[in-house]
């Protein structure tokens, strides 16, 4: 059971940027990845339709002999995770946006969010500021766009540069010296966003603490590998010639065989 892989999905590639962070933190585990591409973004589409999707997935997943799953995506962590955990004794770890870090990193008592809309409209988003924003002012910006030029593997260039200063700008008026990923897709954008930033804006996401979260509960339920690691697997629901094109630039450099999803 120990060395039996763990399956990690997301609406598209950005779950990838989580994937590298497990892989980093636990490079004795076997990973399943699924990029439901065909189906992004899921911040556009009803909780229903990603709930719907999220068990499908799960169940593709656990037919492969999944003994963790990582909702790597945090639409689909508010609209399914509950869901998920109701369905599923094994560890289950979703993804939140940072508020509390990035609560406790602020200077000027002002956060921006930069997420996707299915992030921002979720009552587990508003339930997260409640809990852990106390007086600090937190910013939201939903980003249509950017999700998809990463699944294109479009990560620098004017058009990524005209829309990441559009979402940053009225963040930046409003004063936020800290700036919440709240998607997993958008770390992938680090290098072109942080040159549009003064120096002292702090960028925060969750992927390490995700990873951290998983090594957690693998410890809990006495299902840490001790490796060696099988080749990681990759599955879309999408045009597998893109995730294939896209992956070297994404996943630590490497080429991988993409595989359809059926489901």
């Amino acid at each position: 059971m120990r060395e039996q892989p763990v399956g990690v999905f997301d609406s598209g590639v950005g779950g990838l940027s989580v994937l590298r962070e497990i892989r980093r933190l636990l490079p004795a585990e076997s990973l399943l990845y699924v990029a439901d591409s065909g189906f992004v973004p899921y911040g556009e589409k009803s909780p229903e339709v990603i709930s719907q999707r999220s068990r499908a997935i799960a169940e593709f997943l656990l037919a492969r002999g999944a003994k963790a799953l990582v909702v790597a995506c945090n639409t689909a962590t508010a609209a399914a995770v509950a869901d998920l955990r109701a369905r599923h004794a094994l560890p289950i770890i979703g993804m939140e946006p940072a508020v509390k870090p990035a609560s406790s990193a602020t200077r000027s008592g002002v956060v921006g969010v930069l997420a996707t809309t299915g992030t921002l409209r979720s009552a587990k988003f508003a339930a997260l500021l409640d809990r852990f924003a106390g007086s600090v002012k937190v910013v939201t910006q939903p980003c249509p766009g950017l999700v998809e030029c990463v699944e294109r593997g479009e990560l620098s260039g004017a058009h990524v540069t005209a829309l990441l200063v559009r979402y940053t700008q009225p963040l930046l008026e409003a004063g936020c010296d800290t700036l919440i990923l709240g998607c997993t897709h958008y770390p992938f954008l680090k290098p072109a966003l942080q040159p549009l930033l003064p120096a002292d804006i702090q960028l925060v996401d969750t992927g390490a603490a995700v990873a951290r979260q998983l090594q957690v509960k693998l410890a809990e339920f006495d299902l840490l590998a001790q490796g060696p690691a099988a080749p990681t697997g990759f599955w879309s629901s999408g045009d597998i010639e893109v995730l294939q094109r896209v992956l070297p630039l994404l996943w630590e450099g490497q080429a991988a065989t993409v595989q359809d999803l059926s489901v």
